[in-house]
């Protein structure tokens, strides 16, 4: 039985990049989660007023991959210590956050967020929200599967290509054959 978790940690098209890649993960939606506005659109979630992160939903077999597992891919391919941004990313749609379908993921959230900060791992406290998944809503069709489609656009390479790179070397047990 597949469990969902969502993901905010930035550029959605990066963060997807990478879990498209993750083994035991059989879907990756880019969208947006956890604001006001029903079904925004791209344009409104960007002008920051819709309270809206972009994420991406996960659809995943636990038996092949962990909760933990992918929320220990998520802490490496992005900062979780910066609020509301990630690298050149500016605005409240870019902040780090951790959307749970089960009560069961909020408490990995939440264990592997104090064990971070326990062991120092960032030199920064955690910014990461984790807070219930509320009214989600798919991007549009051309954001979905955008590295795939666009290896050599610029973002595309200076940022999401690297964010898979590390995720490879870091999670090689975890990279779909």
């Amino acid at each position: 039985m597949t469990q969902t978790l969502i993901l905010g940690g930035g550029c959605f098209w990066c963060t997807e990049a990478v879990y498209v890649k993750v083994r035991g993960v059989s879907d990756v939606e880019s969208g947006y989660c956890n604001g006001q506005t029903l079904a925004p659109t791209y344009e409104q979630v960007c002008t920051g007023r819709t309270g809206h992160n972009e994420v991406v939903k996960l659809e995943y077999d636990p038996t092949q991959v962990s909760t933990r597992e992918l929320l220990e891919i998520f802490f490496v391919i992005h900062d979780p210590t910066t609020i509301n941004r990630q690298g050149n990313d500016v605005g409240t749609q870019y902040r780090s956050g951790i959307y749970f379908t089960t009560p069961g993921q909020a408490d990995e959230a939440r264990a592997l967020i104090a064990d971070l900060t326990a062991s120092n791992a960032f030199g920064q406290p955690i910014v990461t929200e984790v807070l219930p998944l509320s009214n989600y809503s798919a991007a549009e069709d051309y954001h979905q599967d955008f590295f795939e489609r666009n290896p050599y656009q610029g973002y595309c390479m200076a940022v999401a290509a690297p964010k898979v790179a590390k995720f490879k070397k870091t999670f090689t047990r975890l990279v779909r054959d």
